[in-house]
């Protein structure tokens, strides 16, 4: 067990965590650490290996646009890995590279079992033994935490998440369960592959007009999907949820609040999203009537001072974060507020603020799009 009292640490080494932990490095700081249970970008490596960003990467630095999916300014996915819809494994890479730039100090392969509080002073318990901290950035993310637990006979399923190839995947007609990205993704890719899928849908997203990919189907997933709908190789079943999964002696069926039965040979694809990782730090944070861990307008927990939550769990009222190009403008708020209590150099946030990797005007969020 080391002695040692960090001023910073952060829990995670996915955008997040690598995206925080540079500015932390670019204002000095001398006493943080990342602790990372698998490798950096380890959400991004289990993607399946057709799924893509749906968000865009371009190299528009130039003429003072940022790279959508960029965690630092001057950065650009798009420009590094010669993608504009970057895999998993690819994006991965990017930030291995900004990590390696900025030397940002990772120790990989320590689990966080439980975080505790005492006289201002948090204790990590991990894989690797005890780490103390003054301030705990949870940046942990939520991909390698699925829900695999939404309804009764869910085991009998295989989260998409779970899934290495759309290609690998043996049989030619699928139950989906799930109708947001997720699973419009999972359609798509069974459908380039010339096999059937019945998509259930307790939210028709389809048909929802809205500007934020972040409650209705981003326009990349719609276009990919759009040819699918009412062909043949797509059927989707809308404003229906599914209740529960039984094993049947010719495969499975699908129970649905509608009381209709589906059936199917092959195993359930689950695309019902994650629990996050959050869950891993209850004892710490309340949460609100959506199960938001509640938070301050720094991003710091309400209930334990010195906890601030990084990433796509953050919320803020109606304001959801889940996209990169969302929570990175939250960084430097973070980092602002604890840097100004170690006497940090605060210098850099000045072109966070010109890069538009600032916002703490929450008040301009969510406006829609004219036309």
């Amino acid at each position: 067990m080391s002695s040692k009292v960090y001023d910073v640490i952060v829990v995670g080494a996915g955008p997040s965590g690598i995206g925080v932990a540079a500015l932390l490095q670019q204002m000095n700081c001398t006493s943080f650490l990342i602790l990372e249970k698998e490798e950096v970008g380890a959400s991004f490596l289990r993607w399946p290996k057709e799924m893509r960003f749906i968000t865009p990467s371009f190299p528009a630095q130039g003429f003072g646009q940022t790279d959508l999916n960029a965690i630092v300014p001057k950065t650009s996915p798009a420009y590094t890995l010669d993608m504009e819809h970057p895999t998993g494994e690819a994006y991965a890479d990017y930030l291995d590279i900004v990590a390696d730039h900025f030397t940002l100090p990772i120790e990989i392969g320590v689990q966080v079992d439980q975080i505790h509080k005492k006289d201002g002073i948090f204790s990590i318990d991990t894989t690797q033994g005890r780490y103390q901290s003054r301030y705990v950035i949870w940046a942990a993310g939520q991909y390698q935490y699925p829900d695999l637990k939404p309804f009764s006979g869910a085991e009998l399923g295989v989260h998409n998440s779970l899934i290495p190839s759309w290609q690998e995947l043996k049989g030619d007609d699928f139950i989906i369960i799930g109708g947001y990205e997720s699973g419009m993704d999972a359609a798509f890719h069974l459908g380039r592959l010339g096999k059937r899928s019945t998509l259930i849908a307790k939210t028709n997203t389809w048909e929802i007009d809205d500007s934020d990919p972040s409650v209705a189907l981003s326009p990349y997933t719609y276009r990919r999907v759009h040819h699918l709908l009412g062909s043949d190789l797509l059927t989707v079943v809308g404003n229906t949820t599914v209740t529960r999964i039984e094993s049947v002696s010719s495969g499975y069926d699908v129970y649905t609040s509608r009381g209709k039965v589906y059936s199917t040979v092959e195993k359930p694809i689950l695309a019902t999203g994650f629990s996050g990782s959050t869950s891993k730090i209850e004892n710490l944070v309340t949460r609100g009537e959506h199960g938001e861990v509640l938070v301050n307008e720094k991003d710091q927990a309400k209930t334990t001072p010195g906890l601030f939550l990084a990433g796509p769990e953050l919320r803020h009222d109606d304001h959801i974060f889940c996209y990169i190009y969302k929570f990175r403008q939250r960084f430097a708020v973070i980092a602002e507020t604890i840097g100004s209590q170690l006497g940090l150099d605060l210098s850099i946030l000045a072109e966070y603020k010109r890069e538009n990797f600032y916002l703490d005007d929450l008040s301009t969020c969510g406006e829609r799009c004219q036309c």
